[in-house]
């Protein structure tokens, strides 16, 4: 096992050099890099983008015309040398090789430089919104598969009933609802929206946090992680749901459960004792798979809809800024995490079945 993960290991530097260079490569041909974002706030637009905005008004028309008579420094263009300066600032001066290349050696020592519009280490940052992105992914992971796994067990023992049949379709149902569209409705129910205001409408704990005891602590802060983590979980449970029973029915088919019943076993020993080990080996394997995926996949919508600070959102707001040292640092991170997940991964099924050998399968 040993020279497998050593192989795999080694794989993760060219996949995220591979990763690094696309992504760079495409930032290249983006309009309204950071040099750009910075004249046009100093030229008092706000951000380059502003300019696409269709039907400015009659007062934003005076506006403009009111700069456009008056001497203000912006509205007749930038001096060549502060431009310059600019380009020196965010390293735009040098070829884009050159770049590249300091980059990576800087990503590699885990130094991913400062933000270009907010004074702090992009590092910093990371571990300020870490938490928030974690707690979502982890809750909603662990509640799915607490859904999931005896939903799916029953569900593989009742097949064919009409007990299988509704659930199949609360859970296709369930499947097919957005989650921005399940926090909505969540909001509009639950936070005071239109009917009960129950859950509080934004943030991960109250403003007197730190005044409240241990265990208010701990009601204050899954009481507001409430919504956002149904809301997260709510597309996730349906596939492990339907793998778990699609497991047990594969296993149960097997010759070792028909002996086992031959030997005069109860249903529950030949379930729980024989079968329960090995049909539940790709479910718990992929635990850390399932992890990154809702940890990923929601996050952005879940924590803009809920006003959490957390990855996905800084992540998002780094690109419309064209705040390239937060964009590359979290891609960096999140291709790495990704990346190194699936190593765990295979490391949870040997753990759970030894009898794997991923070295001699490659062989």
């Amino acid at each position: 096992m040993g020279p497998y993960i050593l192989r795999r290991m080694l794989l993760v530097i060219p996949t995220l050099l591979g990763i690094l260079l696309v992504n760079f490569s495409l930032t290249q041909f983006v309009p309204g890099g950071p040099v750009e974002q910075a004249i046009a706030r100093a030229q008092g637009g706000g951000d380059v983008f502003s300019g696409f905005a269709g039907g400015n008004t009659d007062g934003g028309a005076d506006e403009l015309n009111t700069a456009s008579d008056s001497t203000y420094v912006g509205a007749r263009g930038l001096p060549p040398e502060f431009i310059a300066e600019l380009e020196k600032e965010f390293g735009f001066d040098k070829p884009p090789v050159q770049r590249f290349l300091n980059m990576v050696w800087n990503y590699v020592r885990f130094d991913f430089g400062e933000s270009y519009f907010r004074s702090i280490s992009v590092i910093d940052l990371v571990l300020e919104k870490l938490p928030v992105s974690i707690t979502l992914g982890l809750w909603s992971t662990i509640i799915a598969y607490l859904v999931s796994i005896p939903l799916g067990i029953r569900k593989a023992v009742k097949d064919g009933t009409p007990f299988d049949t509704w659930t199949s379709g609360a859970i296709i149902a369930a499947y097919a609802i957005p989650g921005f569209l399940f926090a909505i409705l969540l909001l509009v129910l639950f936070a005071g929206g239109t009917y009960w205001q129950i859950f509080p409408l934004r943030g991960l704990t109250s403003d007197n946090f730190d005044e409240l005891s241990a265990w208010g602590k701990v009601v204050d802060y899954f009481w507001h992680i409430t919504l956002p983590v149904l809301a997260g979980t709510i597309g996730a449970f349906a596939t492990l749901t339907l793998l778990t029973k699609n497991s047990f029915l594969d296993e149960i088919k097997k010759l070792y459960v028909m002996t086992a019943r031959a030997k005069g076993l109860s249903e529950r020993s030949v379930l729980y004792g024989h079968v329960f080990r090995n049909a539940m080996l790709i479910v718990i394997a992929g635990f850390p798979a399932v992890f990154i995926g809702v940890f990923f996949g929601g996050s952005l919508i879940i924590e803009t809809i809920f006003s959490l600070d957390g990855l996905g959102r800084l992540g998002f707001e780094a690109a419309v800024a064209r705040d390239y040292p937060i964009v590359f640092g979290t891609l960096y991170i999140f291709g790495l995490m990704g990346l190194l997940v699936g190593i765990l991964s295979d490391l949870m099924y040997v753990l759970v079945d030894p009898r794997i050998d991923f070295e001699r399968r490659e062989g």
